[in-house]
């Protein structure tokens, strides 16, 4: 009896002389600093921690160019009504189908992927592509043409009067590189 009630008393001073350690050492919960050890000379430093909220990025509402044909205003509002919340990686077609829909090109595009939509789109239907690479500054109704990622089959959306659409819908861009910036000057 006497030798359990020695190891539990022992397991207790143990204990007791452990936390005080932890205690010293800074590594107790605190809310107000943060405190670590330094690698060169094994100092105990604290830190203040400052929180700072993320704000959110705002950016301004798209320009109306009156150049533009009114039709890729058209197809831009057209995308948006139909554009899902999350991709279905279709972006091309959902475009191509916005373009066709609202008579801003006369027939069905035939390229596969989202890379190669600007040069058909200059080369068939008589699109102009715009000197500009910041997808932000574009004009409603313009096709922005993204360059290959993960997938390789690049990306395309309508720029729309608060953000963008193709197969979804999305007040930023997309983060593949931009080819470049497209629209269709009316006649």
């Amino acid at each position: 009896m006497q030798r359990n009630f020695l190891f539990g008393f022992l397991g207790l001073c143990l204990l007791a002389v452990s936390t005080t350690n932890l205690q010293a050492e800074g590594l107790v919960r605190s809310t107000s600093r943060f405190y670590f050890k330094e690698s060169s000379s094994g100092n105990v430093v604290g830190a203040r921690i400052v929180r700072r909220y993320r704000v959110p990025v705002v950016r301004p509402s798209a320009s109306v160019d009156p150049r533009l044909d009114p039709r890729l205003r058209k197809a831009a509002s057209f995308a948006q009504e139909r554009a899902h919340a999350r991709t279905k990686a279709r972006c091309w077609r959902y475009v191509k189908q916005a373009l066709v829909a609202t008579g801003a090109v006369d027939s069905y595009p035939k390229t596969n992927y989202g890379f190669q939509a600007g040069e058909e789109l200059v080369r068939q239907y008589g699109f102009k592509k715009l000197p500009m690479r910041d997808p932000y500054a574009a004009p409603v109704g313009a096709v922005i043409v993204y360059g290959k990622g993960a997938g390789g089959a690049g990306h395309v959306e309508l720029r729309t009067k608060d953000g963008f659409a193709s197969d979804y819908r999305s007040k930023n861009r997309c983060f593949y590189p931009v080819i470049g910036v497209y629209a269709k000057f009316s006649s």
